[in-house]
């Protein structure tokens, strides 16, 4: 790749998009996403499926390339739940720390209370939507446990309660951002999507 590409971001979420933003660097050109395009209802059945929504609506409002992503937490002992549904598992319009609660009382009625019972894995599929209709395409999978309770203060969503392999006991939110970084389901796939644009 002869100059860095320029991408519009789908997400409004501000900790994604900072996410994004430090884990591609210098080979891409990050772009916010314009306050005039609504929101997308997310409502395909796989996380691929929305990650493909997202950048075709900024694509085609924007005429450039868009990057969207997808990003599922799979809980083992709940069929694989909240899957798909991660980002609205206790409902519409919920902080994180509802969909947080949530989960740890569903996993207590399930009755999973040991490491082995609460296996989980983050799932990220990042996706970028060019004019014309070509894609590229990458997936970042993290596995782990969920911790009985919340631990730490950084980052956002189910991290204060995944506890990532690899990550010598420390839940994503008890961890630096170059640390999340360097093992995080989203890490893995925006630099497998960072390969690929720079291919």
């Amino acid at each position: 790749m002869s100059e860095r590409a320029v991408l519009v971001c789908a997400s409004a979420n501000p900790d994604k998009v900072a996410e994004i933003a430090t884990i591609l660097g210098d080979a891409v050109s990050l772009l916010p996403r314009p306050d005039d395009v609504p929101d997308v209802e997310e409502d395909a059945p796989t996380l691929v499926g929305n990650a493909r929504l997202k950048a075709a609506a900024i694509c085609d409002a924007t005429g450039k390339p868009a990057v969207a992503d997808d990003t599922g937490l799979e809980v083992d002992a709940l069929g694989g739940d909240p899957g798909v549904r991660s980002a609205r598992y206790a409902g519409e319009g919920v902080t994180y720390a509802d969909n947080v609660a949530k989960l740890l009382a569903e996993l207590e009625r399930a009755g999973a209370t040991t490491p082995a019972e609460r296996t989980a894995r983050f799932r990220t599929v990042a996706l970028v939507k060019w004019p014309g209709g070509r894609e590229t395409v990458a997936e970042g999978v993290v596995e782990g446990v969920i911790a009985p309770a919340p631990a730490g203060a950084a980052g956002f969503g189910y991290d204060p309660v995944f506890v990532p392999d690899g990550g010598d006991g420390r839940t994503f939110a008890e961890m630096s951002a170059d640390e999340k970084h360097a093992i995080s389901h989203r890490g893995r796939a925006f630099r497998a999507l960072r390969a690929a644009i720079e291919a």
